[in-house]
């Protein structure tokens, strides 16, 4: 593939999956996703700040569609009806077509504590954001923050049962199901 091709970000992911892979994640630079997608070491910089960052992308698109469905949920929306719309329009990242793409990038993020710890961060900061959308809809504390650890569960769990090779349900409804199943124990805890 020439420098002048498009999708330049979807090129560095594959061949950092591939080299991931390939070569395991310590052994692979920036320099060798770059020329493996057929781009400069200094186009690598223009997308990613590391090599990390390939597994870990589109995290503000993520956090601004969930503060984007709370928000534009309807006034009289519970949180957890609110949490539901958010789940649902997260979805459109999860598409099926990037099933596959997302159970090789779980593999090596398994694989690795550094990574491990990153997607925990990542998790946190959407929980963060929910707690936010929450609050910014009147929602009191301590109230948007236990809504907001139940959607960060729900999203945790729904992903894993997602890229699960036995489930093939769409993101969408195993994300509706896990944060039903999460309210319902949370209903029995009283």
């Amino acid at each position: 593939m020439g420098r002048w091709e498009p999708n330049a970000r979807e090129r560095l992911e594959r061949a950092a999956l591939e080299l991931f892979e390939e070569r395991g994640y310590d052994s692979t630079t920036a320099a060798g996703i770059a020329e493996r997608a057929g781009l400069a070491k200094s186009s690598f910089f223009r997308h990613f700040a590391d090599k990390r960052e390939v597994l870990f992308g589109g995290q503000d698109m993520l956090n601004r569609l969930v503060a984007d469905a709370i928000t534009a949920s309807p006034p009289e929306a519970t949180p957890i009806e609110t949490l539901g719309a958010a789940l649902d329009a997260v979805a459109v990242v999860f598409a099926d077509e990037r099933r596959a793409l997302a159970r090789r990038r779980q593999a090596i993020v398994a694989g690795h504590d550094d990574l491990r710890e990153r997607e925990l961060l990542k998790l946190a900061a959407l929980t963060g954001c929910v707690a936010d959308a929450l609050r910014g809809r009147g929602v009191p504390d301590p109230a948007a923050g236990l809504a907001a650890e139940l959607a960060g569960l729900a999203f945790r769990s729904a992903f894993a049962r997602w890229i699960d090779p036995s489930d093939d349900h769409d993101f969408a409804t195993v994300a509706r199901q896990e944060l039903k199943a999460l309210v319902a124990a949370t209903a029995a805890l009283t």
